[in-house]
């Protein structure tokens, strides 16, 4: 018997339909509910063919060019809190990367959350053809290093209730991300032992070190590579890339004030809700 693959199911109208309603909402900051089951991923396969509509309808709303990724789940901090074991990615966008301390309105966001993140700039492609990847050839391709602070959005009723393949689909709760200062010469640093810290209001709320995104933080990178690679796609030169949080998600309140910092690569904070947009 023939092996039944679900995006079958999924034809390129239903895809680019879910990927609208996706972005519809995002671009008035509504929350997303279940999509219709004629729209709905049914499978992680499916929700990444949304996804790579969703950059298209992102850019016609504000939110510019693809600037990079962000990879979810590779701690066992997120995994455990998410109940998901393994990594997933989402896109970034040119309108969302800002640099540090920047004031956010609460109308911007449905409710947002902060993670203390490693994040990479690469300086080279990695294609496709090139796989199969190791940290080395990863590291290879990184041009600079910075602290992050990933910004997620709950921008569902439940997520916990929400199919996995749809938060694939809308990005994996990415909202925004700040970066610290652009460490271009970082190859002396031993990243897996780089001390991370959040705080809120000053207050310190989780830690991690390096090595719990995956054992490196630049196995992350791998991952990314190997399952874009999968799908006949690569990385390019100029990418940012999120590896994911070292603490768990702390969601914020109007009037927060939020910082992370890892050592050797400095500080990131944001102001919420004491701005206009």
């Amino acid at each position: 018997m023939a092996r039944v693959v679900n995006l079958r199911v999924m034809d390129a109208t239903a895809l680019d339909h879910a990927a609208i309603a996706i972005a519809d909402v995002r671009a008035r900051r509504g929350r997303l509910m279940p999509l219709p089951p004629a729209l709905a991923p049914v499978d992680e396969a499916a929700g990444y063919a949304v996804q790579d509509r969703l950059r298209l309808h992102l850019a016609g709303r504000g939110f510019g060019a693809m600037a990079g990724f962000k990879i979810g789940c590779t701690t066992a901090v997120m995994q455990t809190y998410l109940g998901i074991g393994h990594p997933c990615a989402g896109g970034i966008s040119t309108a969302r990367i800002y640099a540090d301390n920047p004031e956010f309105a609460a109308c911007e966001f449905v409710r947002p959350g902060v993670e203390c993140e490693i994040a990479v700039e690469l300086g080279r492609d990695l294609r496709p053809g090139d796989a199969p990847f190791d940290r080395a050839r990863v590291g290879e391709a990184v041009s600079a290093v910075y602290a992050a602070m990933e910004i997620v959005d709950d921008r569902y009723d439940d997520w916990r209730a929400m199919p996995l393949p749809t938060l694939i689909a809308d990005d994996f709760f990415h909202a925004a991300l700040v970066l610290g200062p652009r460490i271009a010469d970082w190859r002396s640093l031993d990243l897996a032992r780089l001390h991370g810290v959040s705080r809120v209001n000053g207050i310190l709320v989780g830690s991690g070190v390096g090595a719990d995104i995956l054992g490196h933080p630049l196995d992350a990178l791998v991952w990314l590579a190997e399952h874009r690679a999968r799908r006949g796609l690569g990385l390019t030169s100029g990418d940012i890339v999120s590896l994911g949080s070292l603490t768990e998600t702390r969601w914020l309140v109007e009037g927060d004030e939020a910082a992370i910092e890892i050592e050797s690569l400095g500080t990131v904070r944001i102001g919420y809700g004491s701005s206009t947009p």
